[in-house]
C-alpha cells in the first residue's frame, strides 16, 4: 500500500513539473518497425486530431489540423480509416485511386452532415481540416495530403554527402504563402484578380484562408451555401461563382528501400518552429523512445525563445491563450526496420490496433489528475 502511495505521489509530482497540454506514447510496433507520437494543445478545443493504425501486413498513419473548430478534424479521425479499410477491401489491396476514393468518401460525408446541420449549428459551415494520410504496405508508402501538413523522410545520403541522413520532404503544403501554389489557384481563377490577396501579414485565398485544399470548409466550396438564409445570418458571406478550395489530394507513391530510415509526419505547427532538416537531425541525435515528444518540446522551446521565453513559462498558460505563443503541434514518427532480427526489430507486429491521440488534451490531463487524486485521498 505505501509503495502505491509512493507512486502515485511521484506521478503527481512529475505531472505537476510536465506540461499539462502535452499528450505522448514513448514506442509503440508496427508491422515494419516502431512508433512514437506526441500531441501539444494550444487552442481552446485541441484542432488537431491524429491515429496510427497498425496490422501485421499494413500501417496507416494520419494526422488532421483542423481550422475554424476541432468538428472536421475529428469527424475525419473517426471516419476516414473506415473508408479507406473498405475501399481496400473491395478493390484487393492499396492504390492511389484507393486513397482517392477514401477521401472523396469523407469529404462527401461531412458535406451531408453539414447539410443536417445547417439550421441548427450554421457554423459548421466554416470549418475545416487539413489531412495527412501515410499508408506502408507491401514495402510501398502512399502519401496523400491537403493543407500543409507535411511529412519528412529521414534516408541515409550518399557517402561523398557530408551528413549521413538527409532530409527529403515527400508531400507538397498546399498553402497560398507558396509562390507556386498561389500560381495555381489564380490559374483556377482568372477571372478573379482578387482570388488570394495579402492581408494581415500573409497571403489568403479570398482574404479568408490559408491553405487551398481541405476536408470540410463547404462555404468555399459550394456557392449554393451563400443562398442559405440560416448560413447568410450567421456570417458575412463572400458570393462564390465557383468554388475556391477542392479536397482533392496530392498523392505520392514510393517503394521503400534499406536506405530510407523513419518518416516524420507533422501538423503545421511543428514547421511553423522546425526546419525539416532539423527535424531529422533531432532524431538522428536522440533514443527513440519519446521522439515525437522531443520534436514537440523543441519546437515550443523555439516558440519560446523568439518571445524571449523559457519553456517552463509557456507552459504556465492556459490553453485559448496559449494559441499566442504556438499552434497546436501533433507529431508521429514512423521509424522503417527493413533488416529482420535487428536490434530495433523486438516487437513483433501480430494484433491490430489502433492508436488514436486524445481528443483534448487538457481534458484528459484534468481527468487523470482528478483520479490520482482520489486515490491519494482513499490511500490516506
Amino acid at each position: 500500500m505505501l509503495r502505491l502511495c509512493y507512486s502515485t505521489l511521484d506521478c503527481c509530482f512529475r505531472r505537476g513539473g510536465g506540461d499539462g497540454l502535452l499528450w505522448h506514447t514513448e514506442l509503440k510496433p508496427h508491422a515494419f518497425g516502431e512508433f512514437s507520437i506526441a500531441v501539444a494543445q494550444a487552442n481552446y478545443s485541441l484542432e488537431d486530431q491524429s491515429q496510427v493504425f497498425t496490422s501485421p501486413s499494413a500501417t496507416y498513419i494520419g494526422v488532421y489540423d483542423g481550422h475554424g473548430g476541432p468538428e472536421t478534424s475529428r469527424f475525419i479521425n473517426r471516419h476516414l480509416f473506415s473508408h479507406l479499410h473498405k475501399f481496400v477491401t473491395e478493390q484487393g489491396g492499396l492504390s492511389a485511386d484507393v486513397i482517392k476514393k477514401a477521401f472523396s468518401a469523407t469529404e462527401e460525408e461531412f458535406y451531408n452532415l453539414v447539410k443536417l446541420s445547417m439550421h441548427i449549428n450554421p457554423q459548421i459551415a466554416s470549418v475545416g481540416s487539413c489531412c495527412l494520410l501515410g499508408a506502408i504496405s507491401n514495402n510501398v508508402l502512399y502519401i496523400a495530403n491537403l493543407g500543409d501538413s507535411r511529412v519528412v523522410l529521414g534516408r541515409r545520403g550518399n557517402e561523398s554527402k557530408r551528413s549521413p541522413v538527409v532530409a527529403e520532404r515527400l508531400s507538397t503544403d498546399h498553402n497560398v504563402a507558396d509562390e507556386n501554389v498561389r500560381r495555381e489557384v489564380e490559374a483556377r481563377h482568372p477571372d478573379d484578380s482578387q482570388i488570394v490577396v495579402y492581408t494581415r501579414g500573409v497571403w489568403r485565398i479570398k482574404g479568408i484562408i490559408q491553405v487551398s485544399r481541405s476536408i470540410g470548409d463547404v462555404y468555399l466550396k459550394r456557392p449554393d451555401f451563400f443562398r442559405d438564409p440560416a448560413f447568410r445570418k450567421y456570417g458575412n458571406p463572400i458570393p462564390l461563382k465557383h468554388p475556391v478550395m477542392t479536397a482533392e489530394p496530392s498523392i505520392i507513391t514510393r517503394e521503400l528501400g534499406p536506405e530510407d530510415l523513419f518518416l516524420i509526419f507533422a501538423s503545421d505547427g511543428l514547421w511553423e518552429q522546425l526546419s525539416d532538416e532539423a527535424a531529422v537531425d533531432i532524431v538522428c541525435k536522440y533514443p527513440r523512445a519519446g521522439i515525437a515528444k522531443r520534436l514537440v518540446r523543441t519546437a515550443i522551446q523555439k516558440a519560446a525563445k523568439k518571445r524571449e521565453m523559457r519553456y517552463a513559462d509557456i507552459k504556465k498558460i492556459d490553453k485559448g491563450i496559449r494559441r499566442h505563443f504556438h499552434d497546436d503541434i501533433t507529431v508521429v514518427v514512423i521509424f522503417l526496420d527493413h533488416h529482420k532480427g535487428s536490434s530495433h526489430g523486438r516487437f513483433k507486429q501480430t494484433t491490430v490496433s489502433c492508436t488514436t491521440a486524445p481528443a483534448d488534451i487538457f481534458s484528459l490531463n484534468s481527468e487523470e489528475a482528478e483520479a490520482e487524486k482520489s486515490m491519494l485521498r482513499s490511500v490516506g
